[in-house]
């Protein structure tokens, strides 16, 4: 089947209505089962998590690790967490992909590692692509999606969702095997 990708002319939150739409438009066809959601706050799995809850689905929301903006917090609160998880949805905090040891050597001693290519590369298709592919590794990596199988992923640019993705699944161990099957909707900017 044949989808219209979305652009949007700049990435943020005002955008993420029209995510949770062309979400709803594919899982309507009943082939997909595994969501991931990035969310800091938590305010876009809420979104997602009220949205899709007349769904029979596995929504995982992803929010960054604890210390990622300043040591020892963590972006999303008690009360939203509980929120989500009483809407249906898992949530899973743990180290970003993208932000590991490398992240710590590259700001200490400069230069460049594989890692961070990498992100940037991603980037290319914008930060939402980017987080993506990232959230999907992050939630097979913690066992709370299969390996393998399509998976519908939503990202966005700082705050609120403009990226949604159709990726196979993999673990970051098995990185190479992460495909991105359909790219539905991004900011051109």
């Amino acid at each position: 089947m044949e989808r219209k990708v979305l652009y949007f002319e700049k990435p943020g939150p005002e955008n993420t209505k029209a995510c949770l739409e062309v979400a709803k438009e594919v899982l309507q066809e009943g082939k997909i089962r595994d969501v991931v959601v990035a969310s800091t706050k938590g305010d876009t799995g809420l979104v997602f998590a009220e949205g899709l809850r007349d769904f029979d689905l596995n929504l995982i929301v992803v929010t960054h690790s604890y210390g990622f903006r300043e040591p020892n917090t963590l972006e999303i609160s008690d009360e939203t967490k509980e929120k989500l998880l009483k809407l249906g949805a898992r949530v899973y905090t743990g180290t970003m992909i993208t932000h590991t040891l490398e992240t710590a050597l590259a700001q200490k001693f400069g230069g460049l590692y594989p890692t961070l290519l990498v992100a940037q590369t991603l980037r290319r298709f914008g930060e939402g692509s980017k987080v993506c592919c990232e959230i999907v590794m992050m939630a097979a990596d913690a066992g709370l999606i299969p390996e393998g199988v399509e998976v519908l992923a939503v990202a966005g640019t700082a705050r609120g969702a403009d990226t949604v993705m159709i990726l196979r699944s993999s673990t970051s161990k098995r990185f190479l095997d992460l495909k991105v099957l359909e790219i539905l909707a991004k900011p051109r900017s």
